[in-house]
C-alpha cells in the first residue's frame, strides 16, 4: 500500500520522538543554537562525511575551539587541522578540504557564507548535498540534502523510485510539498539511524510496514526480519525445505 508523504513524515516524526525525543543529529544541534552560523554549519557538514554524529560532534567542537571564522581556518597549519578533526575520520582529506573552503569564503565572499545554491556548489568539497544542508541547517531555507538515509527510505517507502541520490533529490522535489523540506532531512537520517537502517533494520517495531516495499518483498522471500532487541525473529526457510514442504 502507498501511503501519502504528509502521513508517513508524521509516522518517522512519532519513532523519533519515542526512540530519544532529545536528540538531533550534529547538524541541527549546530542550527539550533541562538547564534547560529552558515559557516559552522558548513565546515561541519564537511567533516559529517562518512562518519557517526558523535565523531562529528567531537571533532567540530574541538575545531571551532581554535578556528571560530572562515579568515582564522584559511591561515591555519594543515596539521594541526588534521589533529583537531581526527575524530571524524579521513581527517587528513576533510582538512585540505576546509581549509580550501575557507580560503575560497575570505577571497571571493569576505569570509561569509553565500546563500545560493549555484555558488555553494562552486566551493571545495561542496556537492549538492552539503550545499542544500547548509541552506537548511544553516539559513532555513527550503531545500532537500539527500543522503545515503534519505535515499534508502525514500526508495523503500515508494516515495521515488531511483538508483541515485541525484535523482532521489529532484523526485523529491517535485512529489513532496515544499512545507516538508525543512524537516525532510533531519527526521529522515534520525529515523535512518534508528530503525531503517541499511543493515538489519528493525522492521518489527516501524509503524510504516504497509506503507514499505522492501519489508513487504523481503518478508515474501522469507528474510530474516529483525526486532528492537537485535535478535532475528523469523529464520530464513532453506531452499530445499520449502521445496520438501511444497511436496506435501
Amino acid at each position: 500500500m502507498r501511503c501519502s508523504f504528509p502521513e508517513i513524515l508524521d509516522f518517522i516524526k512519532i519513532m523519533n520522538r519515542m526512540a530519544n525525543p532529545e536528540q538531533t543529529t550534529a547538524l541541527e544541534e549546530a542550527a539550533s543554537k541562538a547564534d547560529v552560523d552558515p559557516f559552522k554549519v558548513l565546515i561541519t557538514t564537511i567533516l559529517s562525511q562518512r562518519t557517526k554524529d558523535e565523531n562529528t560532534r567531537k571533532a567540530s567542537d574541538s575545531l571551532f575551539t581554535h578556528y571560530r571564522n572562515a579568515a582564522s581556518l584559511a591561515n591555519a597549519s594543515t596539521r594541526h587541522i588534521e589533529e583537531l578533526i581526527r575524530p571524524s575520520g579521513f581527517y587528513r582529506v576533510k582538512a585540505r578540504s576546509i581549509i580550501s573552503a575557507a580560503r575560497r569564503l575570505v577571497k571571493d565572499y569576505n569570509g561569509e557564507v553565500p546563500r545560493e545554491l549555484e555558488k555553494l556548489l562552486e566551493l571545495p568539497s561542496v556537492g549538492r548535498k552539503t550545499a542544500n544542508c547548509v541552506l537548511v541547517y544553516g539559513f532555513r531555507i527550503p531545500a532537500i540534502p539527500v543522503d545515503t538515509h534519505v535515499h534508502r527510505i525514500a526508495n523503500r517507502l515508494a516515495i521515488v523510485n531511483t538508483k541515485a541520490p541525484e535523482e532521489t533529490e529532484l523526485e523529491l522535489r517535485e512529489n513532496v510539498a515544499q512545507k516538508y523540506w525543512l524537516s525532510l532531512n533531519e527526521e529522515f537520517v534520525m529515523f535512518g539511524q534508528r530503525v531503517c537502517r541499511p543493515v538489519r533494520p528493525r522492521c518489527i517495531i516501524c509503524k510504516l510496514k504497509r506503507c514499505c516495499s522492501w519489508y513487504r518483498s523481503h518478508r515474501a522471500a522469507g528474510e530474516i526480519l529483525w526486532s528492537v532487541e537485535e535478535e532475528p525473529i523469523k529464520k530464513k526457510i532453506p531452499t530445499s525445505s520449502r521445496r520438501a514442504a511444497s511436496r506435501h
